[in-house]
């Protein structure tokens, strides 16, 4: 799935992230709405892990589960 996809699919894809990423809640999905840095900055910070490696995690989950 490409961003594109994604973005136009974010209501759907809402249910699927919060099952994968407990960590994120409506409200960060709401402010998220679609957007891949927002995405990475908001699961960066309430996980607080490293910038890369969770890029990584979001372009590998967004292309190859979903």
């Amino acid at each position: 799935m490409n961003w594109d996809q994604v973005t136009g699919n974010w209501n759907q894809l809402k249910g699927k992230i919060k099952a994968q990423w407990g960590h994120l809640t409506d409200d960060d999905l709401a402010v998220i709405n679609g957007q891949r840095d927002q995405l990475v900055g908001k699961y960066q910070q309430r996980r607080g892990a490293n910038k890369g490696r969770t890029k990584k995690e979001v372009r590998d989950d967004f292309t190859n589960k979903w």
